[in-house]
């Protein structure tokens, strides 16, 4: 009969080493139910609420019937200024999915990572459009799209704010010190456009082997200046995200908002993690085939119905492109939200000038097309008069209607100057 100690023995000689039992499997296991659980989005919103507030979930999504629009004027080689119409229709839903998508993305994600999120996607459409054009040698146009989206938020999109929000407050306030540091690097890279247009009209290396168009033939002194300040703007705009989302996140908060009730409008969740992931890829690529399509088309539409390129770019394009951002920044000043609105108007336009301009040069580097920071003098004046404006009216953290008319007819002179050329 086997004694205590020996079945001691048999038993630990039996059992095994390491907790797992030295079975590989089973981590896994744990790794593949980690997978599942994050599919399934335990706690989360099902695949089939996810996709029906997706789709289903505001009126913008009307729009999306000129999705398959687009695709069948292009594939059945349908008249350019139909493609053009369609495609820059279909832009305006699928911009509206693009920030949803990011914004359910970012719900239970920490202020971290959703702020690099947001500064990834928040302009995506302009990075595809931009990239779109710049693949297809259409250098114009990627200019005059990335200053017409700076326009249009600044003038258009915070005009129409202060406008609307003005006639229904007396007066808005909002955090003056955040404003006058967005509004500093808004003038810097103003600045940063400002020289390579001088350097190019002003200095004999500058004019070297000029032609009509110095976009088409830049000087190299003309390129290693927008490839260099590219970088360096790239650099400023993420020190710029560290110091507005870690060191110094209270400028950039109302004054006014430790009196307030506790916010009741925060984002809830209404898509699971992973679907907002699938949508956000695959809304992606769908815009990537309408922004194709869109480009390809701009030229023979432009020429066909007597439309100024340039208007397309800086004015048709944009307002595509940022309609729902439009809507919401105007929606938060009516409802005494200006924080929002500032955040929504000038820091889309500080993404645009400090991350996807510099991001595209950068791209444009990498497949061989020589896109520079030099704008033409007519546009580097534009851009100029305008952060001038802007920086003037918000110093002093206060809005009302007589500001967002001042925007607006800024806004409406542009266009004209634009439709004119």
């Amino acid at each position: 009969m086997p004694t205590r100690s020996s079945m001691t023995i048999s038993e630990s000689e039996t059992s095994p080493l390491l907790k797992n039992g030295g079975y590989s499997g089973h981590r896994s296991s744990s790794l593949t139910r980690r997978v599942v659980n994050f599919m399934k989005g335990e706690d989360e919103p099902s695949w089939a609420e996810s996709f029906n507030f997706f789709i289903f979930g505001t009126w913008f999504n009307i729009l999306l019937v000129f999705i398959p629009l687009s695709f069948i004027s292009h594939i059945m080689d349908w008249d350019a200024g139909l493609i053009f119409f369609f495609s820059l229709m279909a832009i305006v839903p699928l911009a509206k999915l693009l920030g949803e998508a990011t914004e359910q993305l970012t719900v239970k994600l920490g202020e971290n990572m959703s702020g690099l999120i947001n500064a990834s996607f928040g302009n995506a459409v302009e990075v595809i459009i931009g990239i779109a054009a710049l693949l297809n040698g259409q250098l114009l146009l990627v200019q005059t799209s990335m200053l017409g989206s700076i326009l249009s938020n600044l003038l258009l999109v915070l005009g129409c704010s202060f406008l609307a929000g003005g006639l229904c407050h007396k007066e808005g306030v909002f955090n003056s010190a955040g404003a006058q540091a967005a509004a500093s690097l808004m003038a810097l890279s103003c600045i940063a456009l400002v020289i390579p247009a001088a350097y190019a009209s002003t200095t004999t290396a500058g004019m070297e082997n000029y032609c009509s168009d110095a976009s088409e033939c830049p000087t190299a002194g003309l390129l290693l200046i927008s490839r260099g300040t590219a970088i360096l703007l790239l650099g400023v705009y993420c020190a710029y995200l560290w110091f507005q989302l870690k060191t110094h996140p209270k400028l950039f908060i109302s004054p006014a908002s430790h009196t307030d009730e506790p916010n009741s409008e925060e984002t809830v969740p209404r898509m699971g993690t992973a679907a907002a992931v699938v949508a956000l890829l695959s809304v992606t690529v769908v815009t990537a085939f309408c922004a194709e399509y869109l480009v390809s088309s701009t030229e023979e539409t432009a020429v066909r119905y007597s439309i100024p390129k340039p208007f397309i770019g800086v004015i048709l394009l944009p307002i595509a492109g940022n309609a729902a951002d439009h809507v919401t920044a105007i929606w938060m000043a009516m409802k005494n939200k200006y924080e929002l609105t500032i955040s929504i108007c000038v820091g889309s336009s500080i993404q645009i000038a400090c991350f996807v301009v510099p991001l595209l040069v950068i791209v444009g580097w990498i497949v061989d097309q020589p896109l520079t920071l030099h704008f033409h003098n007519f546009e580097t004046i534009v851009l100029f008069v305008s952060v001038f404006l802007v920086n003037i009216l918000i110093m002093d953290g206060k809005s009302n209607y007589m500001e967002g008319l001042l925007f607006l007819t800024l806004y409406l002179i542009i266009a004209l100057a634009f439709w004119a050329t």
